[in-house]
């Protein structure tokens, strides 16, 4: 049997609590009877609170100062009210891929009921706006919140691509450019974090365990559970954040630190020293166990009883006695050949004696790969002469500032890796530090809007819009369609003259075999109207979606770019508004 079918290294934690969902009847604000105003201060609804770390709320103020003074300008002329509408989209995939996992969108929908001016925040805002500025102003300011707000959105871990809005929110102009900042702050990152994990994921196999552990080397703690939340989205197996642990309910796991072992210095330092089987029966002296399962450990491996060094021996064995069931051990302290790896197996032998399995290895410098199959030697040795059957598969867990590369060598070289720890280049992206997310208005009472510029691809396309996904006769979506909110929906089998985006208008024929109509609405005037998905209903959507991409557009490396275009009506929307702003 494969070693990676084995129980990954873990250690124990609680099982973790549901997530809260809201549904249709937790409405972000209370349904008001026409003609009663907006309370001055509108309060989330208890279930949605849940949700939102305290740091969050309120989430007016996570705003750019512009928006503010735009907000004035826009309630001096008294088209606050207008109504608008603005969509949230990429205009080119990072990493050099084809796509992109859309993440963050239901904490950005969640953020929505958090949208207030407390009085603290009415009083710093009147300290750095212009004291011009109009006291009835800041009295409106008090009543702003997202209950006339609607928003429809791709599910969270859908596969998305560039110039697909992944999501389109409607409301009173004031409030739908008051959102800007907090919408793309919480979907940007989030969605490059989800895409690189994607990413390791995809290079890893579907065997290979992966774990998160990138906090220490996150921008700070609100960074690094974002990192820990969406890598998990993104196809990560675990954590050791413990604060993402207890909030998302992410599997948390971890083995033990250099530090650990270097505390210990010899085998009197053990305490307490004794183990029971685990069977029950007699408590058992581990060291002095250990010690003679040592001698045989280094006889068989033809190393001398005084390379092995005594403090780590130490280290393992106190780690044992206080985890007998769930022991690891860490190798390369010291020399993984003379002393970690001999001293482990001196320590799981003598637990195995008493009735108990380690669960696993893990080694952290060095050349991984061929440490990997040395280790992997070691134990199947040691379980073949000592008759333990189980023991040549223990798994093997590595760290070490692995990248996407490291990865492409362990399966190019044929490494007996079962686990990966991933942190740095994970939760850092450092391939492409930012998704370079936008937020544009496409229509204003009811006219549809165009931001015009010479650079193609960063000229918006205009008006509020359907979005359908295209699927071929193997079940496979070759291709995304924008269409105008009023046009009919593309049907199965039906001739579509379609115009791809960056190829100056040209008109191509297509002819789906299913069609996918992409974004649902969760929000209509404040009101919840679809239930969010827990996180690992995200997670499981997220993989569903990878999987069905076609290979050429899913491969990493020069990748076949995934066609988005838009129907005739609404290319010809675009081209009579591009005329118009010459």
């Amino acid at each position: 049997m494969s070693p990676r079918t084995h129980q990954v290294p873990s250690i124990p934690n609680s099982p973790p609590s549901p997530s809260p969902v809201l549904t249709p009847s937790h409405p972000i604000y209370p349904i008001r009877p026409p003609g009663v105003p907006t309370s001055p201060h509108p309060r989330p609804s208890p279930m949605l609170l849940r949700f939102l770390p305290s740091q969050l709320l309120p989430m007016a103020p996570l705003a750019d100062l512009y928006h503010l003074t735009m907000a004035y300008a826009l309630w001096r002329t008294g088209r606050h009210r207008d109504p608008a509408a603005a969509e949230l989209f990429f205009r080119r995939e990072p990493f050099g891929a084809a796509f992109v996992v859309g993440a963050g969108l239901g904490q950005a929908l969640r953020s929505l009921g958090a949208l207030r001016f407390s009085a603290a925040d009415i009083a710093y805002l009147r300290s750095v706006l212009p004291s011009t500025t109009e006291d009835a102003f800041f009295d409106y300011l008090c009543t702003v919140d997202a209950s006339e707000v609607t928003v429809t959105s791709v599910p969270e871990g859908s596969v998305v691509f560039s110039r697909v809005p992944l999501l389109q929110v409607k409301g009173p102009l004031l409030v739908v450019q008051l959102l800007e900042t907090t919408l793309l702050c919480l979907v940007s990152y989030a969605s490059l974090v989800a895409t690189n994990a994607a990413r390791f994921r995809l290079l890893a196999g579907p065997e290979m365990k992966l774990m998160e552990l990138g906090l220490r080397r996150a921008q700070g703690p609100d960074g690094g559970l974002s990192a820990s939340k969406y890598s998990y989205i993104g196809g990560f197996d675990c954590t050791s954040n413990i604060l993402a642990g207890k909030l998302y309910g992410i599997p948390v796991r971890g083995t033990v630190a250099h530090s650990f072992i270097m505390s210990f210095r010899s085998l009197e330092e053990v305490k307490p020293r004794v183990l029971s089987p685990l069977a029950g029966g007699e408590p058992m002296d581990l060291p002095s166990l250990a010690e003679s399962w040592l001698q045989k450990v280094c006889e068989l491996l033809g190393i001398s009883t005084d390379k092995p060094n005594c403090g780590e021996l130490a280290a393992f064995v106190s780690y044992a006695v206080a985890f007998p069931q769930d022991f690891q051990g860490l190798l390369d302290t010291y020399c993984v050949m003379r002393s970690g790896l001999p001293n482990f197996c001196a320590v799981a032998l003598a637990l195995h004696q008493l009735g108990y399995r380690a669960i696993g290895v893990r080694l952290d410098s060095g050349d991984l790969i061929q440490q990997s199959k040395e280790t992997r030697r070691v134990l199947r040795a040691c379980g073949a002469h000592f008759q333990v059957p189980w023991f040549g598969s223990i798994p093997i867990a590595v760290s070490n500032d692995i990248n996407e590369q490291s990865l492409e060598e362990f399966n190019r070289e044929g490494s007996e890796i079962d686990m990966v720890g991933v942190g740095t280049n994970l939760v850092t992206c450092p391939l492409q530090p930012s998704l370079g997310c936008v937020y544009k208005l496409v229509e204003v009472n009811g006219s549809p809007c165009l931001k015009f510029t010479e650079e193609e691809e960063k000229m918006t396309i205009p008006g509020i819009k359907a979005i359908y996904r295209l699927y071929d006769a193997a079940g496979r979506p070759f291709m995304d369609l924008m269409a105008l909110e009023n046009e009919p929906s593309p049907s199965v089998g039906q001739e579509l003259v379609v115009h791809i985006l960056g190829r100056r208008g040209e008109a191509t024929k297509v002819r789906p075999s299913a069609v996918e109509p992409l974004h649902h609405m969760y929000l209509r005037d404040g009101q919840v109207c679809e239930e969010l998905p827990s996180l690992q209903e995200v997670r499981s959507h997220a993989q569903a979606s990878l999987n069905l991409l076609s290979p050429v557009h899913r491969q990493l490396r020069d990748p076949q770019p995934y066609p988005v275009a838009l129907t005739e009506k609404l290319q010809l929307l675009l081209t009579e508004l591009q005329h118009a702003s010459q």
